[in-house]
């Protein structure tokens, strides 16, 4: 049976949850403008996973028209009742890189006791690339939480705002070997004298994959 909008809008409109997250996963198969078209009831839909579902998709389809995809994702930031999809939401602004949004993503941050939402906003102010974004990634590097420390790492990098470099250095000797590695992806973007420094010494990291991801940076610098 092939895909249409009509197919596609009834399985949306089905009292099966099932159905309408099938739906939303089959709106890939549309054109952007009519999918993007559907799937917007889908971001308030009463089931959670239909929701998220829906709200990850506006990573892409949000594209079509970047003014209504922030006021949709804005709404679904603020107002959700699940982490997951406030989650996605920051997710889907990052990636369509919505500056309008920064300041949403800062009070959110600072407001959600939620770890995962924390983690979004952290790696969407990375792929915004918003200066504005500097200090509260500074603030996220001090969170208790390993993931988010991590995502504030590698959205430091992408900033590429050199006055990073002094706040990551203490991490290059962390116990947990990922977030030296990526201490290395993030000091390779920022670059200079101490950047390079820092990146020799991990060239001898006991972890081999830290150690040659650090060689590869040098090489290429």
């Amino acid at each position: 049976m092939s895909i249409t909008p009509e197919s596609v809008r009834e399985l949306l409109g089905s009292e099966n949850f099932g159905d309408r997250i099938r739906g939303i996963n089959q709106l890939r198969q549309l054109e952007r403008a009519i999918a993007f078209e559907l799937v917007q009831p889908a971001v308030t839909d009463s089931n959670t996973r239909v929701r998220y579902a829906a709200v990850s998709q506006m990573d892409t389809l949000g594209q079509e028209d970047l003014q209504t995809s922030l006021s949709v994702l804005r709404d679904r930031l603020f107002n959700d009742s699940e982490a997951d999809v406030q989650a996605a939401a920051a997710d889907a602004l990052g990636a369509l890189q919505l500056k309008e949004a920064f300041e949403d993503l800062q009070q959110v941050y600072n407001q959600t006791p939620e770890w995962l939402v924390k983690f979004s906003i952290v790696a969407a102010l990375g792929e915004m690339g918003d200066s504005r974004g500097f200090e509260l990634l500074e603030e996220a590097l001090t969170s208790g939480n390993e993931l988010v420390q991590t995502a504030a790492i590698s959205s430091l990098g992408e900033l590429g705002d050199p006055r990073a470099v002094p706040l990551i250095a203490p991490y290059s000797t962390h116990s947990d070997w990922q977030i030296r590695y990526r201490v290395v992806q993030a000091l390779n973007r920022l670059g200079g004298a101490e950047a390079r420094s820092i990146l020799e010494a991990l060239a001898k990291d006991e972890v081999e994959q830290v150690a040659q991801e650090a060689q590869t940076c040098l090489k290429s610098a």
